[in-house]
C-alpha cells in the first residue's frame, strides 16, 4: 500500500492530537492534516490532497454530515470514515447517504483504527463489530422502526456473500473463504447493490441489518 495522507476532523483537540500522535507512528502514514470543524475542513480541502478522512459527526460551525456532503461534491472519490460515539445511531443513515465509507467508534484501539483506514483506503467499507451490534440492538428497541420490503430475488449464494460483507471481509477475503474467484464475488456484490438499491457497501450493510437479513 502507498503511504496515505489522512485528514482528522474533530472539535476535541485532545482527542485529535492523541489520534494524530498514534497514527504518526504507523509506517503507511505520510502526512496528517487537522481541522477543528467541518467548515474549516471544507475551506481547506481544495488545497489539500488527502486519501482518507476521519470525520466527527457533531461539531460547531459545520457538522460532519454537511461537511461530508460538501466534501463529496468537491472530491467524489474521497474516502470518509465516521468517528462515532454510542448514541449516534440517528446519524448513521445520513452519513451513509452523504457518502461515508466506514464507521469507527471513538473508543476503538489503534489496531482497529489502522484496520479501518487501510480497508477503506483499499476501496472496502468498515464497521466495527461493536457498532453493528449497537445498531442492531437500537433498531430492535425502536418499535417504530419497520423493515422495508426485501427483494426475494436475492439468491442463497448472494446471502452468503452478504453475510461475509457484513463481517467486514474484502472481496478477496470472501473469495478465499468460499473457494471462489474474486471476480465472482465482485459480480455477486454488484448484483446485491442493484437488487437492494444501495449505492455502496456501507449502505448495503445497513440495509442487511435494518431488514434482519443477517444476524450479527
Amino acid at each position: 500500500m502507498d503511504k496515505l495522507k489522512i485528514y482528522l476532523v474533530d472539535d476535541h483537540k485532545l482527542f485529535r492530537e492523541g489520534l494524530k500522535l498514534l497514527l504518526s507512528t504507523q509506517d503507511f502514514v505520510r502526512h496528517i492534516y487537522e481541522a477543528s470543524n467541518g467548515r474549516e475542513f471544507i475551506e481547506n480541502l481544495s488545497f489539500v490532497d488527502c486519501d482518507v478522512v476521519l470525520m466527527d459527526i457533531e461539531m460547531p460551525e459545520m457538522n460532519g454530515i454537511d461537511a461530508t456532503i460538501e466534501a463529496m461534491k468537491m472530491k467524489p472519490n474521497l474516502k470518509i470514515i465516521v468517528l462515532s460515539m454510542y448514541g449516534d445511531e440517528q446519524y448513521y443513515y445520513k452519513m451513509i447517504d452523504a457518502g461515508a465509507k466506514g464507521f469507527l467508534l471513538k473508543n476503538s484501539g489503534i489496531d482497529k483504527v489502522v484496520t479501518a483506514i487501510q480497508k477503506v483506503a483499499e476501496g472496502e467499507s468498515f464497521f466495527s463489530e461493536e457498532l453493528l451490534v449497537n445498531i442492531l440492538n437500537n433498531m430492535r428497541d425502536n418499535k417504530s422502526e419497520t423493515p422495508e420490503t426485501v427483494d426475494n430475488d436475492i439468491s442463497e449464494r448472494e446471502l452468503e456473500i452478504l453475510y461475509h460483507v457484513c463481517k467486514g471481509l474484502s472481496n478477496q477475503e470472501i473469495a478465499d473463504e468460499l473457494f471462489i474467484s474474486k471476480r465472482t464475488v465482485d459480480k455477486h456484490r454488484a448484483n446485491l447493490l442493484s437488487k437492494t438499491g444501495c449505492r455502496n457497501t456501507a449502505a448495503l450493510v445497513m440495509y442487511a441489518i435494518k431488514n434482519n437479513i443477517i444476524e450479527i
